[in-house]
């Protein structure tokens, strides 16, 4: 009965407005495509912890070292981060150091002899000041960019002793650009940016779906750490800010940071991976400073409104009880991408001598999925327009485990279907759709012990 009031579900879905996918990939980091589900769960994976990549134990650097940015330049991978030596967030002896790499794995710092720091210029500053602070760098694709430009990045904090949460005070975010990376100058005299909090990691990006400069910086909203969003044309004059919105049943929590970025493969997508912190918890009473905090994810198609299906963490502390003390488990802004992993970053260790960084890996697209148990279950997509020949899918399963699709018709008639597929592969050609195109279908996925990530039509 269930199995039968299901298809007739599905079938009466195929009459609504379509969601036009043309080939681009779609990621099941929410259930957008999902009509109907019967025995499916919507899963978040766990990233695997892997190695420790930088320590920051240089003279210039410090155990309050924090806000890291990460950006693949081909075959270059440079990490940038703020050396603070334990000094105020509003010391103009804050810096901003990088690191290079060539595989997202083993960092060096570059002697670039550029600004004096530690006692020496034999070192991997950059830039030397206030906006240190939370400098945070990005390449620019927009296709319009100066080469001098190439690089861009937004650092400021608000004046001390304001009041930060009305946006009224003297300070903010200054643009910056760099042909290379390394040298840098601002690009305007006064800040672009005003209305803000501004006291953590606050990023920009090119978003190339909307043609527009995206930005994501630190509000305080009912005296809770949040994150707003703004856009603009050239980087220089930025709309106002609009508070992230959720759904009624998500609790609103203190995110400390974002690290939002548009997903590598499907950029129409934002990706996010806020540090949740906990303020009124001390788990090591000897430590300086109170609060916990852990990673979270969730998901955007606008910017303005979050999807946040997973209330759960996506990075724990763990057993390390460092990693328990204020301040840790920040996420650095940036994906680093591989055939068949992405590469991020967490902080670990904040305001311990051996403060440092690790990588995350995660399967490539594999940040949530449509899981099955063993028992299975079903699911029905919404009403599609797709355009390619070969339905590609991004899946795992069991030895024992299975996926079967069927393409419906907008009277729920099936007019093309896959045979059961198990295995583990990441970009699988697995139903030729080519005589449906221009037609209006519903995806139908049987599935049992098995994941599906992501799915895309494609030539």
């Amino acid at each position: 009965m269930k199995t039968a009031l299901f298809l007739l579900a599905a079938s009466s879905l195929v009459a609504a407005d379509p969601i036009d996918i043309a080939s681009r990939w779609e990621l099941f980091v929410d259930e957008f495509l999902v009509a109907q589900k019967n025995g499916i769960t919507h899963k978040l994976h766990d990233p695997i912890k892997r190695e420790i990549v930088l320590t920051t134990d240089q003279p210039w650097e410090g155990v309050t070292c924090a806000y890291f940015s990460v950006i693949q330049d081909g075959k270059k991978v440079l990490m940038y981060y703020r050396g603070s030596s334990g000094g105020s967030d509003h010391s103009d002896e804050q810096v901003t150091c990088v690191a290079e790499s060539t595989d997202g794995i083993h960092f060096t710092r570059p002697k670039l002899g550029l600004i004096e720091a530690g006692g020496t210029k034999d070192n991997n500053v950059i830039w030397r000041g206030v906006e240190s602070h939370n400098f945070s760098p990005f390449l620019d694709t927009n296709p319009k960019t100066k080469p001098e430009e190439r690089y861009k990045a937004l650092g400021g904090v608000k004046q001390p002793g304001k009041n930060w949460h009305q946006g009224e005070t003297p300070g903010g975010l200054y643009a910056f650009a760099s042909a290379d990376g390394i040298h840098w100058k601002k690009m305007k005299d006064t800040p672009v940016i005003t209305k803000g909090a501004f006291d953590s990691q606050n990023l920009a990006f090119w978003d190339t779906t909307r043609d527009r400069y995206a930005c994501f910086s630190r509000i305080f909203s009912n005296k809770v750490r949040a994150v707003q969003s703004c856009t603009s044309a050239d980087f220089l004059a930025w709309s106002d800010g609009i508070p992230h919105r959720y759904a009624k049943d998500v609790p609103m929590e203190h995110f400390y940071t974002s690290a939002t970025v548009p997903c590598p493969t499907a950029p129409h997508l934002f990706l996010s991976f806020p540090k949740r912190f906990v303020t009124n918890r001390k788990k090591v009473p000897e430590h300086e400073g109170p609060g916990v905090s852990d990673a979270v994810f969730m998901s955007s198609r606008d910017g303005v409104n979050w999807d946040r299906p997973f209330l759960e963490a996506w990075v724990r502390p763990g057993p390390d009880l460092k990693n328990w003390t204020d301040r840790n488990n920040m996420t650095a802004n940036g994906i680093i991408t591989g055939d068949t992993e992405w590469s991020l970053y967490i902080s670990e260790h904040y305001r311990h001598a051996d403060h440092r960084i690790r990588r995350l890996s995660v399967r490539k697209q594999g940040f949530a999925s449509m899981h099955a148990d063993a028992k299975g279950g079903e699911f029905t997509t919404h009403p599609l327009k797709f355009a390619g020949k070969n339905l590609v899918l991004n899946y795992s399963t069991s030895a024992a485990g299975s996926i079967q699709i069927d393409a419906l018709d907008q009277a729920g008639k099936v007019v093309a279907t896959m045979p059961e597929l198990y295995g583990d592969d990441l970009e699988a050609s697995v139903l030729d759709v080519s005589k449906l195109a221009g037609q209006t279908i519903c995806l139908r996925v049987k599935m049992k012990d098995a994941d599906l990530f992501a799915l895309r039509f494609a030539d």
